[in-house]
């Protein structure tokens, strides 16, 4: 479209107040000519009222179109400045620059101030999420690096002569062919929960009874960490997908033998309103209030207790968020006094898939 906001803003206020005047005059021309002398039919002064009217009139004209043009040049000001601040800021993240914001001008409509408001709400975002990917980008190469550099040294040993091709040498690889796909399945995970299409299959169960199967499979485990297992798993009837549940409770479960071994840890289920909850604690060394507010961000580990050294990939916790938020849900740590965690998830009773996806 031709011409800028700012000039047809003015032009129409000018418009506006033309038609306006020319509207007065017809009035004023219709009154002098047809109905004064009905009137007044025996006045001789028409002619004088006549031309200090019409000079009146002109007056009155060029007052209201300065008026009008002023009138119309702030207006514009105020609605086109805000679009500028958005526009130069679109501009700069579109070039790469995600830091760019569009300030407010003094004096904005309210309507500016949101659309401002959340524009730079998205940029955040949009930032917030190169800075996410960057960083994941890194941590997968990292995370992958390790297991396939000693695959490979172990394979090259064995095409060598160097490492005789035992059953305990062949089960060591294909342990860290698991770890490698359970790296991937988890990233696979994240992708499709970031992209808004983690699928669902949704059918009515019981997450107690999800619960305690998870706890059943994983009882050696926990026996074999030197853990001490309670339950408290009351019945809460629940419309979700059961893979995605138990593998949920099982990340859980596992962070517990992981990180807090020769610990308690309580498990129960129950329902609160029009929500289900999952609650595991446990009596580890827990984390720091800083280092909670950190504990679902991709690949991260706590420096001392939550370390690469115990095996944890910095994804388990992530991905029950993902879990979480796919049926409607949320995961978080709960307050609790130290030491110990105390892992909470918290699911609508009938939980709408977030989205499909096609593999």
């Amino acid at each position: 479209m031709s011409g800028n906001l700012n000039a047809r803003i003015t032009k129409t206020m000018v418009a506006l107040t033309l038609v306006a005047a020319f509207v007065v005059c017809l009035g004023m021309m219709a009154y002098f000519l047809f109905i004064y002398d009905w009137i007044y039919p025996e006045s001789d002064e028409l002619a004088g009222w006549r031309t200090a009217d019409t000079v009146m009139v002109l007056l009155l004209l060029a007052f209201g179109l300065l008026t009008a043009s002023g009138i119309g040049w702030r207006l514009a000001w105020r609605i086109v400045e805000p679009l500028k601040s958005v526009a130069a800021a679109a501009r700069r993240i579109a070039t790469g620059d995600f830091s760019a914001r569009a300030a407010l001008p003094a004096g904005s409509f309210r309507e500016a101030a949101d659309l401002l408001a959340d524009f730079n709400t998205m940029a955040e975002r949009l930032e917030r999420a190169e800075a996410e990917l960057a960083y994941s980008n890194s941590a997968i190469a990292h995370e992958l690096r390790t297991p396939l550099t000693i695959l490979r040294g172990r394979l090259q040993g064995m095409s060598d002569g160097v490492f005789d091709p035992t059953p305990e040498l062949y089960a060591r690889l294909i342990a860290h062919v698991d770890h490698l796909s359970a790296i991937v399945e988890e990233l696979r995970t994240l992708a499709l929960s970031t992209a808004g299409q983690l699928e669902l299959t949704c059918d009515p169960l019981d997450l107690a009874e999800e619960v305690g199967a998870a706890l059943n499979g994983l009882e050696a485990e926990l026996a074999a960490a030197g853990i001490t297992l309670t339950r408290a798993l009351a019945p809460a009837r629940i419309q979700a997908d059961r893979t995605r549940l138990r593998q949920a409770c099982v990340t859980v479960l596992e962070n517990c033998r992981r990180y807090a071994p020769q610990s308690h840890v309580h498990v129960e289920t129950r329902t609160e309103g029009d929500e289900v909850v999952f609650r595991c604690s446990d009596t580890g060394p827990g984390l720091s209030a800083e280092d909670q507010a950190r504990a679902f961000e991709r690949f991260w580990r706590a420096e001392a207790s939550r370390g690469r050294s115990l095996g944890g990939s910095g994804l388990g916790l992530p991905i029950l968020r993902a879990i979480a938020r796919a049926h409607g849900g949320e995961a978080r740590i709960v307050p609790h006094p130290p030491p110990g965690l105390t892992v909470e998830l918290r699911l609508p009773k009938r939980a709408q898939p977030a989205g499909k996806t096609d593999d």
